[in-house]
């Protein structure tokens, strides 16, 4: 292809009007805390970027990320997919399968080596256990390796791609791992990562972090990309505030009223979950801002505490990693009661 399509010319060509477009570019905007003045500008980048090739490759993992972006609303799957980006290879998605999809992978990144974006879902199995998850007869560890040393950027989506997720929880019979510490080991290449951590993300996370990266390419900034992530590679736009510091029960929270079982009268009010093994306070992501299903709801909405999803070795949370026993209760607050101000939020 001589000339890569923009994102605003592959619209046109679909029919969407510049009205629709700069909606979405609004909404986008509006989820990474953009002024109306940095709306503008991130609308007219978004536009004006090269449409980008995107590989998914899905490793250890349940398919709840790749239904997470099915559900994403705002772009529609259908508009993302087909308008914002060109999704070249994705094995729930694509039509294609065996040797075609293969063959179709390998063309495209051929075609786009050093600017395709690659997405990584699934943790990744390593040592004497690499081949414990394969595809096309090859080992995980052995197509990722592949695939990163071209890309442009890779993304890594879920907590398994991310931290190695359940699949790492304790024992970790696969050895699984994530995309940063492989990287961290030198067992792939090093490239700008961005870390999209949940079980699964919230799809509009999913969205707007693309959507992040072209505005920043038609812009000619990818360099700054870095300086938008936090300690642990997540952007901040959806990463930066904890979950408790946007929840709803915050108040009772700083009243000091809390729920002391499931199902009882203060838990009945909305009261905090925090005593019931909440774990917003510690857990950094988009739940109780952007939401789910169309901002909708989400867990505190339906009398449920975070569990922490989106942070580092969630599902051991409590256990002794030397002997794997659980040193405190899971599902129950540690002893000696809820901290002051445990986020600074106030």
């Amino acid at each position: 292809m001589s000339k890569q399509q923009t994102v605003l010319e592959a619209l046109r060509e679909r029919g969407v009007s510049r009205r629709t477009f700069l909606k979405f570019c609004a909404v986008t905007a509006s989820s990474l805390a953009l002024s109306a003045r940095e709306a503008a500008v991130f609308a007219q980048a978004v536009g004006a970027a090269p449409r980008p090739a995107v590989i998914w490759l899905s490793f250890q993992q349940c398919t709840g990320c790749s239904e997470s972006l099915l559900r994403t609303f705002n772009p529609t799957i259908e508009t993302l997919l087909l308008d914002v980006i060109s999704l070249d290879y994705q094995e729930t998605l694509q039509v294609a399968a065996g040797n075609q999809a293969e063959d179709a992978r390998k063309a495209s990144m051929a075609a786009n080596a050093g600017s395709y974006v690659l997405v990584v879902d699934g943790s990744i199995p390593t040592g004497e256990k690499e081949w414990w998850s394969t595809v096309a007869g090859h080992s995980n560890l052995a197509s990722l390796r592949e695939a990163v040393e071209n890309a442009g950027l890779v993304v890594a989506i879920g907590t398994c791609a991310t931290f190695g997720g359940i699949p790492a929880a304790h024992p970790n019979p696969s050895s699984a791992t994530g995309v940063g510490d492989l990287m961290a080991a030198g067992l792939i290449p090093t490239k700008t990562l961005v870390n999209l951590s949940g079980c699964p993300p919230v799809p509009e996370a999913i969205a707007g972090t693309i959507a992040l990266y072209l505005s920043l390419a038609g812009q000619g900034r990818l360099g700054e990309l870095p300086s938008l992530l936090d300690s642990q590679k997540r952007p901040l736009p959806y990463y930066g505030k904890t979950v408790h510091d946007c929840c709803p029960r915050l108040e009772h929270f700083n009243a000091g009223r809390f729920a002391q079982s499931f199902g009882d009268d203060g838990a009945k009010q909305g009261w905090c979950l925090y005593m019931l093994g909440c774990k917003g306070p510690e857990t950094f992501n988009a739940c109780s801002t952007v939401k789910w299903n169309n901002a909708t709801s989400f867990p505190m909405h339906t009398g449920h505490g975070c569990i922490g999803c989106s942070e580092p070795r969630f599902w051991d949370r409590g256990r002794d990693p030397a002997t794997g026993e659980f040193t405190t209760s899971f599902y129950g607050a540690d002893a000696g009661g809820p901290p002051a101000d445990p986020t600074g939020c106030n």
